[in-house]
């Protein structure tokens, strides 16, 4: 009886809001102190904090539902963040004239091939629909694909993921490829950025120059507007 109450204790402290907010900020500041001795983009912060908090929720047996619902603050505080990057896109507003339409079409297009790449992947390995309708705001910020994901009747839990993965790998491989094929603007490198990896993306933007970094910023917002009028057009 005592053994049983003692695990029951010792569960609902560990499915507590405040420890899972303090295992999240705590699994953070391990990544960014390691990033910041490692210097590699394969130590991206957010990528380690996912690692160790994902151990944590497995030896903890602690399901994602429970995380997602205890973490709710985390992801609430998202929304004012992206809002917040319009303050330093106003100070680089000056960098916008005669780009606008430009920018407008590269997001378009962006959020076109964003969805129709997944669709087509998911097609070509006989993927569930509800695998496809999840994934397809892959591109976008968590709050606006998780809307989009669970409107569309896909699976936010499976968004979540694939947002995330989108979110690392486009942080981690984004800078190199865009070296790489020679890209020296940095209105085209924010772009990039935000468009295919979102939040995260723009985080390393921001790391790249304030003008990437706002570029990317807005980028967020434009991608989630493009994106939420692509995925119903593309249903075929």
């Amino acid at each position: 009886m005592i053994k049983m109450l003692d695990d029951t204790f010792v569960q609902s402290i560990i499915t507590s809001e405040p420890f899972i907010l303090a295992l999240s900020v705590f699994a953070f500041g391990i990544g960014t102190y390691i990033n910041r001795r490692v210097q590699r983009a394969i130590s991206a912060p957010i990528l380690i904090a996912v690692l160790i908090v994902s151990t944590a929720l497995l030896l903890l047996n602690i399901d994602y539902d429970t995380y997602a619902q205890k973490s709710h603050l985390i992801t609430f505080l998202l929304n004012p963040t992206v809002v917040a990057l319009g303050y330093a896109l106003h100070k680089q507003s000056h960098h916008l004239k005669g780009n606008v339409l430009t920018i407008l079409s590269v997001v378009a297009v962006g959020a076109v091939v964003g969805v129709v790449s997944i669709i087509g992947f998911c097609r070509l390995m006989n993927a569930p629909e509800v695998i496809t309708l999840s994934m397809q705001p892959k591109s976008v910020t968590m709050p606006i694909a998780l809307v989009l994901s669970e409107m569309s009747g896909g699976l936010p839990a499976l968004t979540a993921v694939s947002v995330m993965i989108c979110g690392i790998f486009g942080s981690i491989i984004g800078p190199w490829f865009l070296k790489t094929i020679g890209v020296k603007s940095k209105i085209a490198k924010g772009l990039a950025m935000g468009t295919a990896s979102h939040g995260i993306g723009t985080s390393r933007a921001m790391q790249m120059g304030q003008l990437e970094g706002a570029i990317a910023g807005m980028a967020i917002g434009l991608m989630g507007i493009m994106t939420a009028i692509t995925i119903p057009l593309t249903v075929f």
